[in-house]
């Protein structure tokens, strides 16, 4: 998971720099769906039970093991820290109220945030449907507000997938997001591979 968003803050910087932004010591805060499901294995229930955490992604930082680092030491923050319980609950308590008050206040609550990112470990061998197998398996996170831009992430069968979905005047072009995505990830592979070595940004 830390690796995924390390090559996703990754990428949104270098798609920032290409649009001619200064990014040097940038972060970007992205509202991340957690599950808070506690059923036993093999019990499960209909509907969603979901909380959201806001992650500081630090795109500003060009080399891949730093990024990575960072990353993993606010995500190590996160999973210490109630909030995805409490937003829970106040997702709940926005869901009873009149559309008239519950949609000035969803508003609020995405201006928050600059995207969405979402990761799903998807199954770990291929399905078949019919009889045949299926090669691909993708999503694309739901928009909510203002927010324009949403990241999915999911493993399938040993392969990541992303996807992108993006307001044309945040992002015009998310395969471009995309590729730099997976440009991101091979960079922080080969690194590590090289043995932690220097690798220019």
């Amino acid at each position: 998971n830390d690796v995924l968003v390390s090559s996703l803050a990754g990428a949104l910087g270098r798609y920032l720099q290409s649009q001619g932004d200064q990014v040097s010591g940038l972060k970007i805060r992205a509202t991340v769906p957690v599950s808070l499901r506690s059923e036993p294995a093999g019990h499960t229930t209909l509907g969603n039970r979901f909380g959201l955490v806001f992650l500081e992604l630090p795109v500003g930082i060009r080399h891949p093991l730093e990024r990575l680092y960072a990353v993993h030491a606010t995500m190590q923050q996160l999973k210490s820290s109630p909030q995805a319980l409490v937003v829970l609950g106040l997702l709940a308590a926005l869901g009873s109220l009149p559309a008239a008050v519950e949609e000035p206040l969803i508003g609020l609550f995405s201006a928050k945030a600059s995207l969405v990112a979402s990761n799903l470990p998807g199954p770990s061998q291929r399905l078949c449907l019919g009889g045949i197998g299926v090669s691909q398996l993708l999503f694309w996170v739901p928009q909510s507000g203002s927010i324009g831009t949403g990241v999915s992430m999911l493993t399938y069968n040993g392969q990541v997938e992303f996807g992108v979905i993006a307001d044309r005047q945040v992002v015009a072009e998310p395969a471009e997001l995309v590729e730099l995505i997976v440009t991101e990830f091979e960079r922080l592979v080969f690194l590590v591979l090289l043995g932690a070595g220097s690798l220019e940004a």
